[in-house]
């Protein structure tokens, strides 16, 4: 029998502000021993030098991280041009250079081929897994990786400044899986200059936006205290997009035992995905069947 995990049952999203300098999974242990809780994740990985919204699940909420990870996301980012590197990041060795340098309009005009279902090739500094290792660390060892397209989803992409004849700030809404240091890799390559990322902040999530989020600095003055709590979002936040079912008190208790539970369901079809809450606590996700939702993830929330 396994040991039981110390901390606290406690459920909800904690938005934080993401610091440059900082790994993803450094700021989730931080969250997780400010808040003593006994489970913690995160929807989407930031790169350490990146900013913005990282969206930290504790406890039950982490069952729901893939609702947050499946939205759009919106990224600002600057685009350095005339230098590729071998990171397509400021921390890689500059490895092509140009004297080029695209006018606004030409900017503009090459932006167009980046948005909608698109093919997009990952950096080769990335933790994507090639025959079972990670790119990133085949990469350090010298190792000319191939890495094959994906698709990728871009909602928009626009530029919004120029702060000199170097640089370009940008913005991309994209759906999951996208590698802003792609983008301007092959935007850089498209517009025959080169280019790579310089600055890169994820502004918002899904529902979740940077500039609500708490900073590290925050987390560490209220660490251990239920202050902090006062900031957490409750989990249905990230079911917001899915259709929400009423449970019956026996459905309820059905659906807790990850039994099909009777509900009372307006505007959702036959074999929709929906959520299950009863008293205003989500109780579980899963297909809704004639009159009963049949879960495929159960909450279990103090009372």
């Amino acid at each position: 029998m396994g040991r039981k995990r110390k901390g606290r049952d406690i459920s909800g999203w904690l938005i934080v502000d993401k610091p440059a300098g900082m790994t993803s999974t450094s700021v989730v242990n931080k969250v997780r021993w400010a808040m003593d809780a006994k489970k913690a994740g995160h929807a989407g990985t930031l790169d350490p030098d990146a900013t913005g919204v990282l969206a930290v699940a504790l406890g039950e909420a982490t069952k729901t991280v893939p609702y947050i990870t499946d939205a759009l996301k919106c990224y600002e980012f600057t685009v350095r041009l005339g230098q590729a590197t071998n990171t397509d990041d400021a921390e890689g060795e500059v490895i092509a250079s140009s004297d080029i340098r695209p006018s606004d309009e030409e900017i503009k005009g090459a932006l167009g081929a980046f948005v909608g279902d698109i093919q997009q090739v990952p950096p080769k500094f990335s933790a994507v897994k090639i025959d079972g290792q990670r790119a990133y660390k085949l990469a350090r060892d010298g190792e000319d990786v191939e890495i094959a397209a994906r698709s990728l989803w871009v909602e928009s992409l626009v530029m919004l400044d120029r702060e000199d004849e170097d640089h370009v700030l940008l913005e991309l809404v994209c759906g999951k899986g996208g590698y802003v240091r792609s983008v301007a890799r092959d935007l850089g390559e498209v517009l025959g200059c080169y280019g790579h990322v310089r600055e890169l902040r994820r502004v918002w999530s899904g529902p979740f936006v940077a500039s609500e989020g708490v900073s590290i600095e925050q987390i560490d003055e209220l660490a251990k205290t239920t202050q902090l709590d006062e900031f957490l979002y409750p989990l249905e936040v990230a079911l917001d997009d899915l259709p929400e079912v009423k449970c019956t008190s026996e459905g309820a208790v059905r659906l807790r035992n990850g039994n099909p539970g009777m509900v009372i369901a307006h505007d959702v079809d036959y074999g929709d995905e929906a959520w299950a809450s009863f008293e205003g606590q989500a109780v579980a996700v899963g297909v809704f069947k004639s009159g009963e939702l049949h879960p495929n993830r159960v909450f279990v929330l103090p009372e």
